[in-house]
């Protein structure tokens, strides 16, 4: 199998306010929902970057799809990482978490690699880690 991966989806509770987050709280840009003519087909779709997707799609759509039952998420099975070139935009982006309805987790800190990180939670609980390492040439 060659390591591609296309498209990170997140499952969440309500479709309408994961679209009001991240479109208008962090800027993200999208076409907004899409596949609403579908059964279990409604999905934000936004481009992080060539080649990279992340999927909005509620949690009872991929119940359906996967015939895996719904269960209670954890936070700690995994984080998406937002890596930037200096700890003013670790600052920024924080506060633009928090002000888009964000918790904040972690607030943005010296790690003890010696870089800049803090964490936050989407309103359906993924967790988010804005960085700034040093030791990385693109950080951004």
């Amino acid at each position: 199998m060659n390591p591609r991966i296309t498209v990170i989806t997140l499952g969440v509770d309500d479709l309408e306010a994961a679209l009001r987050f991240y479109r208008n709280g962090l800027g993200f840009s999208t076409e907004g929902i899409v596949g609403q003519e579908f059964t279990h087909g409604a999905v934000v779709f936004i481009d992080l970057q060539p080649g990279l997707r992340l999927a909005l799609w509620p949690r009872k759509s991929i119940a359906h799809d996967t015939g895996l039952p719904a269960g209670i998420g954890n936070p700690t099975e995994m984080t998406l990482g937002h890596n930037v070139a200096s700890k003013a935009e670790v600052d920024a982006a924080m506060a633009l978490a928090r002000s888009a309805g964000a918790t904040i987790v972690k607030p943005a800190h010296d790690t003890f690699w010696g870089g800049y990180a803090g964490y936050f939670q989407d309103p359906d609980g993924h967790l988010w880690e804005v960085a700034w390492n040093p030791h990385w040439a693109a950080n951004s």
